[in-house]
């Protein structure tokens, strides 16, 4: 492992203003797209904004998705960032473009947590850097 985490960053462009407008349908699209990629949902919130758009997060055990929509402009914005090796945050990102009707999709990963560069900060000497099991009890 290189990485602790995958961060991936994507922009729709072209997307019906009625579907990325739509406050109730982006939280199916989003949970749906977690569970698509492999992600175990812990919880989601979502807010419209007035006079249109909305934001919200979908909690995974693996971390998190967020997005961002602005419907006046057809656009919206999205972040995948997911830990270990059991989720696939280009799954998401795939489920989404289709979902939300995207004309165009822009799409690049960051990895998070570099091994080398939390070794060599570390206070302490790091034999192995490992994501540790989740805790998933309780957790539907």
């Amino acid at each position: 492992m290189t990485a602790l985490g995958r961060h991936v960053l994507i922009e729709f462009y072209g997307c019906p203003s009625d579907i990325i407008e739509n406050n109730a349908l982006i939280e199916k699209f989003m949970r749906g797209a977690a569970d698509y990629s492999g992600a175990t949902i812990v919880e989601s919130v979502f807010h419209h904004f007035n006079p249109y758009g909305v934001s919200g997060a979908v909690i995974i055990a693996e971390s998190h998705l967020t997005i961002h929509t602005w419907p006046e402009y057809g656009f919206a914005s999205v972040d995948v960032y997911t830990c270990g090796d059991s989720v696939n945050p280009w799954k998401a990102a795939d489920y989404l473009s289709e979902k939300l009707q995207a004309k165009k999709t822009e799409s690049f990963e960051v990895p998070r947590g570099m091994v080398d560069k939390i070794r060599q900060f570390a206070e302490q000497e790091i034999e192995e850097v490992k994501v540790k099991p989740q805790e998933l009890e309780g957790v539907k």
